[in-house]
């Protein structure tokens, strides 16, 4: 067996070739990006292969080539993780890429599942959407605070309504200044172009939804409708790389870290920065509308006895906890929701 070292960057590849002993066999520097074919002469030779790169903005175009024009085993390591090469004094791109080849001969690379080309098109979907709803908001905000500066009041939420729409336009328009006006008019025009986009977007998403068995499986989850469902398949599956419900509550970022000195008790802190985002923003947020729906189901209980015990947004984020522990049972079961 052989084990090639990526190093990548924007413009050019550092590769690594070594053996079994973890002996450096050959060296490619500088290998230009693009179609691809460089990168498939530096990695001919001896079979059989595998190769490392790290999680960065690059790695999508390498896995596709290496996966689909060479017999050549891929896999991505975890930036973060990496200690050994984050810590080293000795930085260039050639040590960087042979350390890598070494570490994954031994065994020791951290590694994050490469989702295939279908699974990250999917991740641009619903990502895009909630993109476009962000800005949308943002908007929003900024509208909101030249009403407040002239004196007006109006929740947020009624101003992103129809009604909240009309009071601006007709009531509200008088109150504020010429400059305002047309900060407003231009806003408003933004809006009704996301509006658009997310509207189409949408349509994508549903029809995304009605195709694949797992999103309309979460479906039977109220709560999760077909954006959200999307979002789930496109992060979370296939489900059997988590071994078990703690391990995708962990990737999704829902379990709070804790310090052990060996001395008292072990010490609960906030819930991880480093994890899946998407995933855990989802699930918190069904959490909100789980309650609208079906506050009397057995998660909406759960969710009201905790939010006595240690108040609403602690709740809100073990209420979210256990949904991910259904979530994961439900896809590699195929059970519906039985709340």
């Amino acid at each position: 067996m052989h084990y090639a070292g990526i190093d990548a960057h924007k413009n050019y590849l550092t590769i690594a070739i070594v053996d079994n002993q973890g002996e450096l066999i050959r060296e490619e520097g500088r290998v230009p990006v693009g179609d691809g074919e460089p990168l498939l002469a530096a990695l001919e030779g001896p079979r059989p292969m595998e190769a490392v790169v790290e999680t960065c903005p690059f790695w999508p175009w390498i896995h596709d080539v290496v996966g689909e024009e060479t017999e050549v085993g891929f896999h991505l390591a975890h930036a973060s993780r990496l200690e050994a090469i984050a810590t080293s004094k000795n930085k260039t791109d050639s040590v960087d890429a042979e350390l890598l080849a070494r570490m994954l001969s031994a065994g020791l690379v951290p590694e994050v599942y490469p989702k295939p080309p279908e699974q990250r098109e999917l991740c641009r979907l619903v990502r895009h959407r909630k993109t476009l709803v962000q800005e949308r908001t943002g908007l929003y905000s900024r509208i909101h605070s030249h009403l407040l500066q002239q004196g007006l009041q109006v929740s947020r939420g009624r101003l992103m309504s129809e009604t909240g729409r009309s009071w601006l336009e007709q009531e509200a328009w008088e109150w504020l200044r010429p400059e305002q006006r047309a900060l407003v008019e231009g806003h408003l025009e933004l809006i009704d172009q996301l509006n658009g986009q997310i509207e189409e977007l949408d349509g994508r998403i549903r029809d995304e939804a009605e195709e694949r068995a797992a999103a309309r499986l979460l479906q039977t989850i109220p709560g999760i409708g077909p954006y959200r469902s999307v979002l789930l398949v496109a992060e979370v599956t296939p489900i059997d790389r988590f071994p078990s419900p703690d391990h995708l509550v962990s990737f999704a970022g829902l379990a709070p870290t804790s310090s052990d000195s060996g001395v008292g008790e072990v010490r609960y802190g906030p819930i991880p920065e480093g994890a899946n985002r998407w995933v855990r923003g989802a699930l918190v947020s069904a959490i909100t509308s789980h309650m609208r729906s079906t506050p009397e189901s057995s998660l909406g209980q759960f969710y009201r006895r905790k939010q006595e015990q240690i108040g609403m947004s602690t709740a809100r984020i073990a209420a979210a906890r256990k949904l991910c522990r259904a979530i994961h049972a439900m896809l590699s079961t195929g059970e519906v929701w039985r709340g």
